[in-house]
């Protein structure tokens, strides 16, 4: 009987065995099978959106303008009340900030208008005794207002000269003192999908204010734009945009920005958002400056 059972015992494992071997060997044909129709799959998922974008770029020559708007809104709201163990036991803080941009761009078969603003604005209040019922105010701690248009008339696919104006100020307080108004001309190229480079060897750089140690200077302007959506609706956008005087005389008047803004739409092109950027203009604030903002964002 123990012989049977043991008989029978490896007649089963032998059995096992046979039949999970095979299943191994069949699904690895599956896999196979199923990476080749993949490859095959994303071949065409290629060619599709090569031709999407072509059908995008045709409605852009039919359409006219085109305009758009997004942004992010980050706040934070803080409240500590007879919390023995902090700093300021009765404290409360707000801090609000945002970030608005918006397009209106033109494209025809032998020229491109290109419009573009930003708007930074932040306020911020710290009230550190709030038993005794003293109001304070909210703080402004940004406000940057920026406006560029660039008009070019094609040479090649890849290639045009171009005209630019743009123009950099406060929004809400001292507009204008400092202002930065750059006027050039020059070409812009058109290197990949969704990427405009300026290149600009003769730009005026006019500096307004009441600050007589900067005056305005001839010198180089240089901007790149970029934005591009990913897999799963996350966009990406990125602006860099630098000026070099080329007198001696004026290395002060070095400036550059770098703008950049990560969005996800969840719902209606509402959705979580993160900007930041740095900005070196010594006519502004001898130093490095930069922003960081993360909340909602949303898309029009």
């Amino acid at each position: 009987m123990n012989r049977q059972k043991l008989l029978l015992t490896v007649i089963l494992l032998s059995t096992s065995l046979l039949i999970f071997g095979q299943t191994a060997d069949e699904f690895k044909a599956e896999k196979s099978e199923l990476q080749t129709q993949l490859s095959e799959l994303q071949g065409q998922v290629n060619q599709l959106q090569g031709r999407i974008n072509t059908i995008n770029n045709e409605l852009e020559l039919l359409g006219g303008w085109s305009t758009g708007t997004f942004g992010t809104l980050g706040f934070n709201l803080s409240r500590f009340n007879n919390w023995i163990k902090g700093a300021n036991p009765n404290a409360v803080s707000s801090t609000i900030l945002g970030s608005f941009s918006g397009f209106a761009n033109k494209k025809t078969a032998n020229s491109f208008f290109r419009n573009n603003v930003n708007i930074n604005l932040g306020w911020q209040k710290l009230d550190i005794n709030t038993t005794e019922g003293e109001a304070t105010k909210f703080e402004r701690v940004a406000d940057v207002l920026r406006i560029n248009s660039i008009y070019g008339r094609n040479v090649s696919s890849k290639l045009a000269l171009s005209a630019l104006g743009e123009y950099n100020t406060a929004l809400l307080s001292n507009f204008n003192n400092p202002g930065i108004l750059d006027l050039g001309v020059g070409f812009t190229i058109l290197p990949i999908q969704n990427m405009v480079v300026v290149l600009h060897p003769i730009n005026y750089h006019w500096v307004f204010g009441d600050n007589p140690d900067f005056s305005s200077a001839l010198g180089a302007k240089m901007v790149a734009d970029y934005v591009k959506t990913f897999f799963g609706g996350i966009t990406w956008r990125s602006n860099l945009t630098a000026f070099v005087p080329y007198s001696s005389q004026e290395p002060s008047l070095r400036e550059y920005t770098w703008v950049n803004g990560l969005s996800f739409s969840a719902w209606k092109g509402i959705g979580v958002g993160i900007d930041y950027a740095f900005r070196n203009a010594a006519v502004e604030f001898d130093g490095l400056q930069s922003y960081l903002i993360i909340g909602l964002s949303y898309s029009l």
